[in-house]
Order: structure tokens, then C-alpha cells, then sequence
């Protein structure tokens, strides 16, 4: 998750949506189709009597906030007991609040597996105990170990588990930029380029990271060839959105740069190299990702793409569909995925609206934030 404010949030308005209720224009002055906002909230993860494991998923945890802190204190230790937890990334920034939340996790679950983010690999707050970020990771995977973590494939009941490692580059984006606005530029937004500290040869300022983390896939490669083989069903997941319409289009976004620090075309290879082109030919194929703070719930080619985030705290204030209530997101008991798709705004969208990245016309809400450029003739 980056560090701009404002730059993820549907409105500034608790509670309401300036985008939902009003609707805008597209490019051909036609308004696009609205989602319903009569529709009910996530429904909660709670299920009648089931058997084999109950897979749930969570991402952006961010319990350096005492608020996030809080909610995973709350959860239930005696409702999970058998149950499955996916953490896809950024569980906490220091150390100890990383310690202390995926051991509070793993008192509550029988299984839980985690991806590093972003946000778990910045030094900033303990510069001086790591030389770079990989030494970070190194020992956030060593307490994962210690603790009963899993941060490496593995088969639970039949059902596939496979974390994947990841990095976002900046050429990632294929999309048409905004033009003609004063919008800061990626080092002055995304924290990232600060907060985290690499050795010689990676780099946020072209693919280097993205695929020395995908590399780290490679070390797994026999393990995942005999899920392929052995298990209907198959989930993989990351930190990282895989694929550029899994976030909304530039002009929606507070900070419309966004795209360019979310993603990696490595990792869609990646998900696509074990689930299939196609997916797997029915809904047995699923991955679970964070890091926009959008919930999201969609079927591309062949595969559904989740993101359930816990997210800040002062986002859930203002946003229509907080993650205290709903979460833990349950996707996952009975040997199969559930069955319909949740409604998650943006996603819900996207299934009624196609997708227009030449439209650069910024939305209302997000103009208001931004100068627009003079060109002035020579």
C-alpha cells in the first residue's frame, strides 16, 4: 500500500460514494451504468456445520495501528480452531508487531499462510537492525518458521495452497496517462522508495525487484508441479494485483499514478503458469491478492481474482464496505469455492461497465485535488 492519503479511498464522504449515487458521463456523453447501492454489505464469514478445512483470507492488516491491533485480538479462538488463514501481505512495518500478530493468528488457526508486502519490508523505524530489505525478509521468514507459518506451498485436505513472492515495476501500467495535471510524482507519493532499503543491482526505478521476487517462485517449482498434478482445487496468492484491471482505471483514483506502483506482469505469468491460460476449465482455480485496499471479487479468464482488506483505519471510517464485520473473508469449505461472487464495489462496476482507459477525463471527486498545467505557447 502506498503512503498517499487519500489516493485509494472511494469518497471522502463517510458512508456515501459521489461515483455510485451520481453516475458520470463516459467519453460519448452517455452515463455509464450504476451499481446498486441497495445491495447488502459483505455478508460475514460464518457457516453452518461443514467438513474438511474452512479457507479464509485477509490482507493489509497494518497493525502498527492500534485500531487493526485490536480487531485481530478480537477474532474468535475457538471458531477457527480447524480452520485455513491466508495473510496476503503487509501484516505490520516493525518487527515485533509482525511477531505479535501472526502468533496471535496462528493461536486461532490451524493453518496460516502469509506473502511479504510492501509494508513489511520497510526499515525506517529499524534501519539499524537490518542492512537492506532482504535481510528483513530473511528474518521475518525465519519467525514465520519459528511460529508455525507457512510461507511455502503446501496441500491442505486436497486443496492447493501456494503463496506467491512478488514486487511491483512501474512498467506494469499499459494504460493511457492523465495529462494536463499537476500530479506529484512517484517518489514523493509511494513511501516505498524510501522506507525500504535494497543492495546493489534492485531497484524500485525498473523491473529488478519485480523479478528477483518472482525468482524466489523458482525454489518451489517441484512442490507446485505435484499440486498440479495431485489437487482439484488450487489457490495461489500474493501482495501484489497481478493484473491492471483488477484496480480501477486512472481517472477514478485520487492519485491517478497508482497503477504504475501496484503490480507485476511477472506474477500474472506466474498465477497463469499454474492455474492455466484458460484457468482450470471450471471454478476450481482462485487467487487472492492486496495491497489497492479494494475489495474486489471477479472472474477474468478463467480465474477468480479476491482482495478482502482490512485496510486503515481511517479508511473504514469513510468507505461504504469496512472490513471489521466481514472479515475474515471466507472463500473456501466443503471442497469447493463458494458459489456466487460478493458484491465489492468496484468490481461490481467493472461487471456492469467495461473499462475505458482512454477516457482521461478525471472524475469530479478526484479533479478538485488537482492544478491543471498552463501550456503556454513559444
Amino acid at each position: 500500500m502506498v503512503g498517499f492519503n487519500s489516493c485509494l479511498s472511494l469518497s471522502r464522504l463517510p458512508h456515501c460514494s459521489n461515483y455510485f449515487s451520481q453516475g458520470i458521463k463516459n467519453n460519448h456523453g452517455r452515463r455509464v451504468k450504476k451499481v446498486d447501492l441497495g445491495r447488502p454489505l459483505i455478508l460475514p464469514s460464518v457457516l453452518g456445520v461443514t467438513s474438511g478445512s474452512r479457507v479464509f483470507v485477509v490482507s493489509d492488516l497494518h497493525t502498527d495501528y492500534a485500531e487493526n491491533m485490536k480487531w485481530v485480538k478480537w477474532l474468535s479462538s475457538i471458531e477457527h480452531k480447524k480452520d485455513v488463514l491466508l495473510v496476503a501481505g503487509d501484516v505490520a512495518e516493525t518487527y515485533d508487531n509482525f511477531v505479535v500478530t501472526l502468533s496471535l493468528l496462528k493461536e486461532r488457526f490451524q493453518h496460516v499462510f502469509f506473502v511479504p508486502g510492501n509494508h513489511d519490508l520497510w526499515c525506517r523505524r529499524e534501519g539499524e537492525n537490518y542492512v537492506d530489505s532482504l535481510e528483513k525478509l530473511n528474518k521475518l521468514l525465519d519467525a514465520c518458521k519459528s511460529l508455525g507459518v507457512e510461507t511455502n506451498p503446501m496441500v491442505v485436505d486436497n486443496l492447493g495452497i501456494i503463496p506467491l513472492f512478488s514486487w511491483y515495476h512501474e512498467s506494469f501500467d499499459k494504460e493511457q496517462d492523465i495529462a494536463g495535471f499537476r500530479i506529484p510524482s512517484l517518489e514523493m507519493v509511494c513511501k516505498d522508495f524510501h522506507a525500504c532499503k535494497w543492495p546493489k543491482g534492485l531497484s524500485n526505478g525498473d523491473t529488478s525487484l519485480a523479478l528477483y521476487f518472482d525468482g524466489m517462485n523458482e525454489r518451489q517449482q517441484t512442490v507446485i508441479k505435484e499440486i498440479q498434478m495431485t489437487c482439484d482445487h488450487i489457490i495461489t496468492f500474493s501482495h501484489f494485483v497481478p493484473r491492471q484491471e483488477l484496480c480501477p482505471e486512472k481517472r477514478m483514483l485520487f492519485y491517478p499514478k497508482l497503477p504504475k506502483i501496484i503490480g507485476s506482469d511477472s506474477l500474472e505469468l506466474r498465477v497463469r503458469s499454474i492455474h492455466g491460460a484458460e484457468g482450470r476449465g471450471d471454478v476450481s482455480a482462485c487467487h487472492v491478492f492486496g495491497h489497492t485496499h479494494f475489495c474486489w471479487d471477479a472472474v477474468i479468464d478463467g480465474i477468480r481474482y479476491v482482495q478482502a482488506p482490512l485496510a486503515y483505519p481511517r479508511e473504514r471510517k469513510r468507505r461504504m464496505n469496512g472490513g471489521e464485520n466481514w472479515l475474515p473473508f471466507y472463500i473456501y469449505a466443503d471442497k469447493r469455492f463458494t458459489d456466487r461472487l460478493n458484491p465489492c464495489y468496484w468490481s461490481d462496476y467493472y461487471s456492469a461497465n467495461s473499462r475505458t482507459p482512454h477516457n482521461t477525463q478525471l472524475a469530479p471527486w478526484v479533479a478538485r485535488f488537482y492544478r491543471q498545467t498552463q501550456n503556454i505557447d513559444v
